[in-house]
C-alpha cells in the first residue's frame, strides 16, 4: 500500500522543541486544498497553546516543492454553481495567512522546491524564510486570469525599487537570491543542509536558538541573471498604468525589456490591470489584514470573471497553454475593474484591520 496515501495531507506532529507542519499532497506539489488550510489552522492554535512548542516548522513533502499554489482545479470545478465554495476556501486560507504573520513564534519556512501563490501565502509571511538552490519562486496568477493574493499585495510592494510589481505582473519563476532580495525570504541554506538544519531546529529553545540554527548552516546563495537587470524594471515598472508600462518598455528596447513586454502580452488584461491596482494600494496601507481584506473583494468578483475559468482551463484542464482572454487592455476599462473591489460577504477581521 502506498505509504501517502494512508497519512493525512498535512501531517502534524512534534519533533523535540519544534511543532512540524508537512504538507502532504505530493502528486499535486502539496496544493492547498481546504481540509488542509484547516489543519493547519488547528495546529497553530494547538502549537501556539504548548509551552514545550518553541517554534514552528513547515515543509512539503516529496521531491518537488513546499507547495505549487492552493487548489485552483476545485476552483474552478466548484465556482460557477456553488461559488461558495471557493469563496469560503480563500476566506479560511487569507485568515490563515494573517495569523502566520501575527504569529507569537518563530514560524520557519522551507521553501525548496516550487513555491508559488497559495505556498507564498503559508511561507513568506512567516518570522524565518529559508529558500535553497532549487527553489522556484512565482505569484503567477495573471497567467491564469487570476491576481496576486495571499496577501502579496502587502509583501511585493515592500520590494526594493520596482521589483515586487515586476514579479507580480509577469508572474516570473525566481530563484534563490532574487527572492531573497525581494524580501520575501532571509536565508540561503543548500539542500544537502536541510536534514542538518531540522535536527538542529529540534533542539532550539528560544527564538535567538532558532536564529542561531539558521546562520549555522546559512551561506550566500547563487548569483541571479535577473538582478542584473534591476535598473530597467525600476525604471520601466514605476508607473501606475499598465499601458505606460508596457510602452516603457517598448521604448527601452533591450533584450530583456523585449522579453518582459512580449510575456506581459500573453497576460491576462483585467489580471494585469487589477493586479497593478491592488500592488499599489497595498503600497500605502498600514497592515496586511488591509490588504487581505482588498483581495477578498476580489475574490468574490473573481468568481464571475471569465478570464479566471479560460486561464484555469488553458493552465490546469486542458493545459494547452493557450488561454483566449475575454477582453485586451482598451477594453478593461475602469468601470469594469470597479466590481472587484466590492465586497458584498462579511468582512475577514472584526473591526478595524
Amino acid at each position: 500500500m502506498d505509504m501517502q496515501t494512508t497519512l493525512p495531507e498535512v501531517i502534524v506532529e512534534r519533533q523535540g522543541a519544534i511543532g512540524r507542519l508537512r504538507l502532504n499532497r505530493p502528486r499535486a506539489l502539496n496544493s492547498l486544498n481546504r481540509t488542509m488550510i484547516r489543519a493547519i489552522a488547528a495546529a497553530l492554535t494547538e502549537f501556539e497553546r504548548d509551552p514545550e512548542i518553541a517554534a514552528v516548522l513547515v515543509t512539503g513533502e516529496g521531491e518537488r516543492g513546499l507547495c505549487a499554489g492552493g487548489d485552483i482545479r476545485m476552483i474552478y470545478e466548484s465556482g460557477r454553481e456553488r461559488p461558495e465554495e471557493g469563496a469560503q476556501f480563500w476566506r479560511e486560507e487569507f485568515i490563515v495567512n494573517s495569523r502566520i504573520s501575527a504569529y507569537s513564534k518563530p514560524y520557519i519556512a522551507i521553501m525548496d522546491g516550487i513555491v508559488m501563490g497559495g505556498g507564498v501565502g503559508v511561507s513568506s509571511h512567516g518570522s524565518h524564510r529559508i529558500v535553497t538552490e532549487r527553489t522556484r519562486f512565482a505569484m503567477p496568477e495573471t497567467g491564469i486570469g487570476y491576481f496576486t493574493d495571499v496577501g502579496a499585495t502587502w509583501l511585493l510592494p515592500r520590494a526594493p525599487g520596482e521589483f515586487g510589481t515586476y514579479l507580480g505582473l509577469t508572474g516570473r519563476d525566481v530563484g534563490a537570491a532574487a527572492v531573497i532580495h525581494a524580501r520575501l525570504a532571509d536565508s540561503f541554506v543548500p539542500s544537502e543542509r536541510i536534514g542538518e538544519l531540522i535536527a538542529s531546529l529540534s533542539t532550539s529553545a528560544t527564538a535567538d536558538d532558532v536564529s542561531a540554527a539558521i546562520r549555522a548552516v546559512s551561506s550566500e546563495p547563487p548569483a541571479s541573471a535577473l538582478l542584473d537587470h534591476l535598473s530597467v524594471i525600476d525604471r520601466c515598472f514605476a508607473f501606475d498604468a499598465v499601458e505606460e508600462i508596457l510602452a516603457a518598455l517598448e521604448k527601452d528596447g533591450s533584450d530583456f525589456a523585449r522579453e518582459t513586454l512580449e510575456l506581459l502580452k500573453t497576460r491576462s488584461a483585467i489580471s494585469l490591470k487589477l493586479t497593478l491596482s491592488l500592488l499599489r494600494a497595498g503600497r500605502s496601507s498600514a497592515t496586511l489584514n488591509e490588504c487581505l481584506e482588498r483581495e477578498y473583494a476580489a475574490t468574490l468578483a473573481m468568481l464571475s470573471n471569465p478570464d479566471f475559468y479560460e486561464g484555469v482551463r488553458a493552465a490546469v484542464i486542458d493545459k494547452d497553454r493557450n488561454p483566449k482572454w475575454s477582453v485586451g487592455l482598451s477594453e478593461a476599462t475602469p468601470e469594469m475593474l470597479a466590481r472587484f473591489g466590492r465586497n458584498d460577504g462579511a468582512p475577514l477581521f472584526a473591526g478595524k484591520a
